[in-house]
């Protein structure tokens, strides 16, 4: 009887394991500053995380870096704005199921002064070429960003090797150069989402925007669990599926600044 009580128990302690639920694990997301400075991650994000019962911890540096982090398997999922990038990091075996998630613009920002008289053009490459001739400062990320590489472009097609006093390498964050751009009343190129949330503090103005070549898409990329057997990649398929389902997208579609709609969906439209 004290042999069998023991063997009750034993099995009664077996179901009780099996029937609690394994722990979820953590999702690593390294992404853009602009999805975190601008608040959007604050808003989606505890939706998911409640919904899954896991926690996201999100890796907030330039697109470029961004990447890297996949790259060398520190994340598990990568959401960032630098198509070429992208594809390239797909391409090389980084990583697996880029979807796209979302959109806006680039736009280029400066003091309400606007001393070179740019405002109101939709000639970026022109606005750049007339930035060039350096008679005010220009605040660059300079980081690798995705901001920073479609800055590098439109400088080369301007024909301008941007370089002297007048042009501020910073090597930070949307949020910071913005800043320094206010502090200093000079030009910097921004994605919208990020300028809509400094605005009020800069004191920027929109001076040139609605350029095609502006358009700037962001995508979502699982690190490949081929290259990184021991990632979360469940955790970043669950992620990459509800980012772009409904849900997912109108939630982004609804995230708003100052009653100004930020991002735009990427699904069904």
């Amino acid at each position: 009887m004290h042999r069998g009580f023991h063997w009750a128990t034993a099995l009664f302690c077996a179901l009780l394991v099996l029937s609690v639920p394994a722990q979820a694990r953590d999702i690593r997301l390294s992404t853009t500053t602009s999805t975190e400075n601008s608040g959007l991650l604050k808003v989606i994000l505890p939706v998911f995380e409640k919904q899954y019962g896991v926690k996201v911890h999100v890796i907030s540096v330039g697109t470029g870096k961004a990447l890297e982090l996949g790259k060398n398997g520190d994340v598990d999922v990568v959401l960032v704005h630098a198509r070429a990038a992208e594809d390239k990091f797909v391409a090389d075996g980084h990583g697996v199921n880029r979807r796209d998630v979302m959109y806006n613009d680039f736009i280029l920002v400066g003091a309400l002064e606007d001393p070179l008289g740019l405002r109101g053009s939709r000639d970026v490459v022109a606005a750049f070429r007339k930035l060039g001739e350096g008679q005010t400062k220009f605040i660059s990320r300079g980081d690798n960003s995705g901001t920073d590489q479609m800055e590098k472009s439109y400088w080369k097609e301007a024909g301008v090797a941007p370089k002297g006093a007048w042009f501020v390498s910073a090597g930070l964050g949307m949020g910071e150069v913005l800043t320094m751009a206010g502090e200093m009343k000079a030009y910097t190129l921004s994605d919208r989402a990020t300028y809509g949330a400094y605005r009020a503090k800069t004191g920027l103005d929109i001076l040139v925007q609605g350029d095609a070549k502006m358009f700037n898409p962001y995508g979502i990329i699982a690190v490949s669990p081929k290259k990184y057997p021991d990632i979360n990649h469940d955790g970043a398929m669950k992620l990459i599926d509800w980012i772009v389902s409904k849900e997912g997208q109108e939630l982004i579609a609804g995230f708003k600044v100052n009653g100004e709609q930020l991002f735009f969906p990427s699904v069904g439209k």
